[in-house]
């Protein structure tokens, strides 16, 4: 009875060992299929790659690649999620301290932190900057949809400034929306082959925080609808 269970426990401790194996062996496979994309669509649109090509960078057959995405557009739905995802985590750490000051220092802080992001995370702009307005119509409305999210989140934050404590949820969201779309402008300004060195970059920053000076100051004057 001894020998059988301690048997037993063995064979249960090498198959949780290989299970465990197998799982590592298949996030590494997934994770370089997501590498091996973004490498690809460094310098060409995401509709121009073909799945042939991203399971032979990993190192699979093809067949395998529908063990890790359902197609290449679940993939490229993948690929939109992570890296909005670390995005806004970032900006979300970087805010939780100025959430409760003056309008302007938020925006001005979460820029900083979004060109910083940019400089570090460069393929991955690209690839969001490119496919924003590509050809796969679900990696459009995934970078929508990521949009969106950030855009209520920074919503959020400007409904805790006490100037804008009174503006209606829409009005805030839409303001955000704006402030977004600055951003955005900022990074595919970078990203550009024709805006490239300090000069440049400060060029495009001073432009930029210009633009949400302007947008504040407005917003200062806004006077939200009655309910």
């Amino acid at each position: 009875m001894t020998r059988s269970r301690s048997t037993s426990r063995s064979r249960g401790a090498r198959d949780g060992a290989e299970a465990e194996s197998r799982a590592e062996r298949k996030n590494r496979t997934r994770q370089a299929l997501l590498d091996t994309t973004m490498e690809l669509a460094s310098d060409r649109s995401f509709a121009s790659i073909s799945l042939r090509e991203v399971a032979r960078g990993a190192g699979i057959v093809p067949t395998a690649f529908y063990r890790h995405f359902a197609s290449m557009e679940d993939l490229g739905v993948t690929l939109v999620e992570d890296s909005m995802r670390v995005l806004r985590r970032t900006l979300r750490e970087g805010r939780r301290d100025l959430a409760a000051r003056q309008g302007l220092p938020t925006a001005q802080n979460s820029l900083a932190i979004l060109l910083r992001h940019v400089h570090d995370n460069e393929a991955q702009f690209r690839f969001l900057v490119r496919e924003q307005h590509g050809g796969i119509a679900e990696i459009r409305r995934a970078i929508d949809t990521e949009l969106r999210l950030f855009s209520k989140e920074l919503a959020i934050d400007l409904s805790r400034l006490p100037d804008l404590a009174q503006w209606q949820p829409e009005d805030l969201e839409l303001a955000a929306e704006l402030i977004v779309t600055i951003m955005l402008t900022a990074v595919a300004d970078l990203l550009d082959n024709d805006y490239r060195g300090p000069a440049a970059e400060r060029e495009i920053v001073e432009r930029t925080e210009r633009q949400l000076v302007m947008v504040f100051l407005g917003m200062g004057r806004w006077r939200p609808r009655p309910e």
